[in-house]
């Protein structure tokens, strides 16, 4: 069964609890996990853990790859660099690591390709709400290096509209079909400078 055909529940209670988690007098947060899957977990999903890094506090963000690549797309690498984001840590995973007793509790899975789509995901720990954010494959774009330095920014500028948008969502009052509706039409937006291609290597 594909993960965008997953029917998933979340625990209204843990959502709530992100936004004012109360230990006696001091208040704190309880970062909600999310986690970016792709198939090589080299490019898109890559770009997206990197741009909600910087919501650090309110999420914790991770990605990965049904089928993951040896290394980061050079392409993804200088593109994040020019815009300051920190790479040093970045690199493509496994979504098998995110399975079993010592993997995250996951309050979100969003997947960005149609390959790990078709794909069978691991059984995710958490009961994460899914949705389905696929967005055209940068590094499949056919082009001379300037064309695809622009297919890349055009794919992060796609990816920040989208998290930028679940990101100013009110998780702590939206519920079940409420909640899966306003996500699912957050991975229709493909507003893009140009058309790309293909869909099988990040």
């Amino acid at each position: 069964m594909s993960i965008c055909r997953l029917t998933m529940t979340y625990s209204a209670a843990r959502i709530m609890s992100s936004e004012t988690d109360i230990s006696g007098d001091a208040m704190t947060t309880s970062p909600l996990a999310v986690l970016f899957v792709c198939k090589g977990n080299h490019a898109r999903s890559i770009m997206a853990e990197a741009i909600m890094r910087r919501m650090a506090g309110k999420f914790a963000v991770y990605s990965a790859g049904s089928q993951p690549r040896a290394s980061i797309n050079p392409f993804v690498v200088r593109l994040l660099k020019s815009l300051n984001h920190d790479v040093s840590d970045l690199r493509p995973k496994s979504w098998d690591g995110f399975s079993g007793p010592n993997a995250p509790q996951l309050d979100f899975v969003f997947t960005l390709s149609e390959t790990a789509a078709n794909a069978v995901p691991p059984a995710w720990p958490g009961n994460p709400v899914t949705a389905l954010w696929t967005l055209p494959d940068p590094a499949a774009y056919e082009g001379d290096d300037v064309q695809k330095a622009l297919a890349f920014a055009d794919a992060y500028r796609m990816l920040n509209n989208r998290i930028s948008l679940f990101a100013s969502l009110p998780l702590a009052t939206l519920k079940g079909m409420a909640l899966q509706h306003r996500l699912d039409a957050i991975g229709k937006d493909t507003s893009r400078a140009d058309p790309l291609q293909r869909d099988d290597a990040a």
